[in-house]
């Protein structure tokens, strides 16, 4: 199960401590308020959690759960190197 993380909507709060974790099905909705305060609060998108350990980001591992994982090839130039999903190549635009 998935563990989503929440924070004030209105930026920080005294009483609960601002941001939480909650552990929530993918299908559940999302909290519209705090469980400690009652306060609107919003989800904050984070860095999923892959694995942890000497192989966690082969390309074996990084294909078998699904994820797919660029290589830089060059200035702005990213090449597909594990998994299906997603072009084959992306080419950042330069400033």
């Amino acid at each position: 199960m998935p563990i989503y993380e929440y924070a004030p909507a209105s930026g920080k709060c005294r009483q609960c401590g601002g941001r939480f974790e909650v552990h929530q099905k993918i299908a559940d909705d999302k909290l519209a308020q705090c469980p400690d305060c009652g306060k609107a609060v919003e989800r904050v998108l984070s860095a999923p959690a892959v694995a942890s350990g000497k192989y966690s980001t082969s390309d074996s591992r990084v294909k078998e759960v699904g994820m797919t994982k660029y290589k830089k090839a060059g200035d702005g130039y990213y090449e597909r190197v594990a998994g299906t999903g997603g072009p084959r190549f992306i080419r950042r635009g330069r400033k």
